[in-house]
């Protein structure tokens, strides 16, 4: 006769959906502090790219989603995401527990003032949470400052569902297309107020700096030199 296992032995352990491969990540790049087209490629001559290392150390996350196979209004504030039936996306919405969402079109159709809006996006500035894009149609660049306050911007198409960590200085744009179809993922009561840099002595600044700490020139030699 053998022993009874017990629930909790028999129960296997809940996996998480895994980041995507670093193959599949989007290209990234270094792009110059001043831009005159922020929906412009902006590329460096030759061009700098961005290895995907060096965005995950910066606390960028990514997953390859399935944008193709599922359906999604143009707009819906908000958008309840346990009506998601993408079973990838369920469980991203269970294991990283957000419970709201919206969905917003960017384009001149269904963003009134969009011009100015897309300059307001383009502000450098930070959040006071995760900040989650799933991108469901179109194109655009997210730009993030690295360790060393420089701009990388990371292209964005359809099916890339990205994170950005609290605090780190941020800004956001479609390409030359202007259209991007776009979830927002939230945890608890959604907060979108933007705080445009400066904002050192910010909470959630500090909070970022403290677990990805900048580049010092010194670091860099020292790094260098090993």
């Amino acid at each position: 006769m053998t022993d009874a296992v017990e629930p909790s032995e028999a129960k296997k352990a809940k996996t998480e959906l895994p980041i995507a491969p670093d193959e599949s990540w989007p290209e990234a790049w270094i792009i110059p502090d001043e831009v005159e087209d922020q929906y412009a490629e902006n590329k460096l001559e030759p061009n700098v790219p961005v290895s995907v290392e060096d965005l995950k150390k910066i606390g960028i996350l990514y997953w390859k989603m399935d944008a193709e196979s599922y359906e999604y209004p143009v707009k819906s504030v908000p958008w309840d995401p346990k009506d998601a039936t993408d079973p990838e996306l369920k469980q991203l919405r269970d294991d990283r527990g957000y419970s709201y969402a919206d969905i917003i079109t960017v384009h001149p159709d269904h963003l009134p003032d969009f011009e100015n809006k897309l300059k307001a996006f383009f502000e450098e500035h930070i959040h006071d949470a995760e900040e989650i894009r799933y991108i469901l149609g179109g194109s655009g660049y997210f730009d993030v400052r690295d360790l060393e306050d420089t701009w990388i911007r990371i292209q964005i198409k359809k099916g890339d569902l990205m994170t950005l960590p609290e605090g780190i200085y941020h800004r956001f744009t479609c390409d030359d297309k202007h259209l991007i179809h776009a979830m927002r993922l939230f945890k608890g009561v959604p907060v979108w107020t933007p705080f445009n840099r400066p904002c050192d002595d910010h909470e959630s600044r500090k909070k970022y700096v403290e677990s990805f700490p900048p580049v010092t020139e010194g670091k860099q030699l020292e790094e260098a030199a090993c």
